[in-house]
């Protein structure tokens, strides 16, 4: 079972199949993508990725807030833990820290990680984390706030070896995308490689960073495939073992049955 564990379904370039998104699904199944996890990024695409997942028994829903699209006024966890209360969102998220793009906020980005992680351990849906270039904020954090038994998964994994194992002592797990298919990523492959099987993840974070040899096209889940075989050859395992494992990672992390 391959699961693109992170992909913004309501984002996708539908194009190429005509405006039709269940086309784009349905090429996504027939290699072999048995579950996507459809992304919530602020309030306005809240019930757009609950829809999505209402219609298709395979996908999944997070709500939340990327910390790039924060408001003025910050959701309190209360508010959160309310928008999650439907049975197709199995995370809280995506959330986090992002000091790349915006540090005029940093104020507003930790309140509302903090709020996140609490909505998560009052709701027993893992966190979606986002981060970057905010390494040690990420961490204190998820220490503070976070309830390891809930925890969640850093996903769209660039950061170092060191923040990795950190995180994994935290209880969260790491996910992969097309990144680890750029030339230029040999450390985030060592990463890969230094990170145990059972607490990986694949996505896409489809429509962005399609991986090689798509790399400046629009990506889309039926291209975690590709995600999935360059984790095997890091490993040096067969496609069917990473699939099978990042499955169940998945389906552990987010209590979901096999």
């Amino acid at each position: 079972m391959l699961i693109d564990s992170h992909c913004h379904l309501d984002r996708l370039d539908l194009s190429p199949y005509n405006g039709d998104l269940d086309a784009a699904l349905n090429a996504a199944r027939e290699r072999g993508v048995e579950r996507m996890l459809c992304i919530g990024i602020d309030r306005g695409n809240a019930q757009a990725v609950i829809d999505i997942a209402s219609r298709n028994s395979d996908i999944y829903a997070s709500v939340g807030i990327h910390p790039l699209d924060l408001s003025d006024n910050v959701e309190p966890s209360e508010a959160l833990v309310a928008l999650a209360d439907n049975e197709n969102v199995i995370a809280i998220g995506e959330t986090g820290l992002d000091y790349y793009y915006s540090q005029d906020n940093k104020t507003a980005q930790q309140e509302s990680f903090r709020n996140h992680l609490r909505a998560a351990a009052k709701t027993g849906k893992p966190a979606i984390v986002h981060t970057r270039n905010a390494r040690e904020d990420t961490l204190a954090i998820i220490r503070e706030a976070s309830d390891p038994d809930v925890a969640g998964v850093l996903h769209c994994f660039t950061e170092s070896r060191e923040m990795a194992h950190a995180a994994l002592d935290l209880n969260f797990y790491i996910s992969f995308s097309g990144i680890i298919t750029f030339k230029n990523a040999a450390d985030l492959r060592d990463v890969v490689a230094s990170v145990p099987m059972d607490r990986i993840l694949v996505e896409t974070d489809s429509p962005y960073l399609a991986p090689v040899p798509f790399r400046g096209k629009k990506n889309e889940p039926k291209y975690v495939v590709e995600v999935a075989q360059c984790v095997a050859e890091i490993k040096g395992i067969s496609y069917d073992q990473v699939v099978a494992q990042t499955a169940d990672n998945f389906n552990r992390l987010f209590k979901l049955a096999a």
